[in-house]
C-alpha cells in the first residue's frame, strides 16, 4: 500500500467536495488522514449537518488536532503520498504562501513545500482581490498546486453529489489516483 493521503478541511464553503473525496479513497482502498480546522468544523456543520462530523471522521483512518503541532503532519521526516486542502479558505491559502504555521494545517503544509512534496490547494472564494492573487502566485511558485474548487458540467451531473463527486475524482486524478469511472472530455461529436 502506499503512503497516505493527508487531507485538511477549512472553514470555506464547499464541505461536500471534502466528504466526497473521503468517499472516494475510501472505495479506492486509498488510506487518509485527516486535520479539520476550528471554522471547519462550522462549516461541515452548517452545510451538511452535525453528524457529518462524525461521517468524515469514520472515512478517515487517522485524524489529528489542528492545534496538535506534535503531531506526524508537522515533521517532514512522515511519509505521504500527498497533501489536499479541500477546501482552502483565503486565510489558509495566504498563511502557506507566506510560511506562516501557526496550526497544523499550515505547518504540515510547510513541510510538504520544504519536501517537495505534492501539496494541492483547493481555493473558495469568488471574486479574487489582488492579495489572494498575489498569494496564490506566491504558493504556486513555492510548490503547490492551486486547484480551484469549481465545478465541471460536461459530464452533466444529476444533482450536487454527482457534481462534487467529479470533482473529488479529478483531484484525485491530478495526484495521480487512477478512477476507473471518471467520466473524461471526449469532444462534441457531431
Amino acid at each position: 500500500m502506499s503512503s497516505p493521503i493527508l487531507l485538511a478541511i477549512t472553514g470555506a464553503s464547499g464541505s461536500i467536495y471534502a466528504i466526497k473525496f473521503l468517499e472516494l479513497m475510501k472505495r479506492l482502498g486509498n488510506e487518509t488522514h485527516l486535520i479539520i480546522s476550528d471554522a471547519g468544523r462550522q462549516v461541515v456543520a452548517y452545510e451538511l449537518g452535525a453528524a457529518s462530523l462524525s461521517q468524515l471522521k469514520s472515512l478517515s483512518a487517522c485524524q489529528y488536532d489542528v492545534k496538535d503541532l506534535a503531531a506526524t503532519p508537522a515533521s517532514g521526516s512522515s511519509a505521504w503520498r500527498a497533501m489536499i486542502v479541500l477546501p482552502c479558505t483565503m486565510g489558509t491559502l495566504a498563511s502557506i504562501a507566506n510560511g506562516l504555521s501557526t496550526n497544523l494545517i499550515h505547518r504540515a503544509a510547510d513541510c510538504f513545500l520544504k519536501e517537495r512534496r505534492q501539496l494541492v490547494l483547493c481555493i473558495r472564494e469568488t471574486p479574487f482581490n489582488r492579495t489572494h492573487l498575489k498569494n496564490m502566485l506566491a504558493a504556486q511558485e513555492a510548490g503547490a498546486a492551486i486547484f480551484p474548487a469549481m465545478p465541471a458540467f460536461y459530464h452533466k451531473p444529476k444533482d450536487l453529489d454527482e457534481m462534487a463527486a467529479f470533482f473529488a475524482s479529478r483531484v484525485a486524478q491530478f495526484i495521480g489516483i487512477d478512477v476507473p469511472d471518471l467520466k473524461r472530455w471526449q469532444g462534441i461529436s457531431n
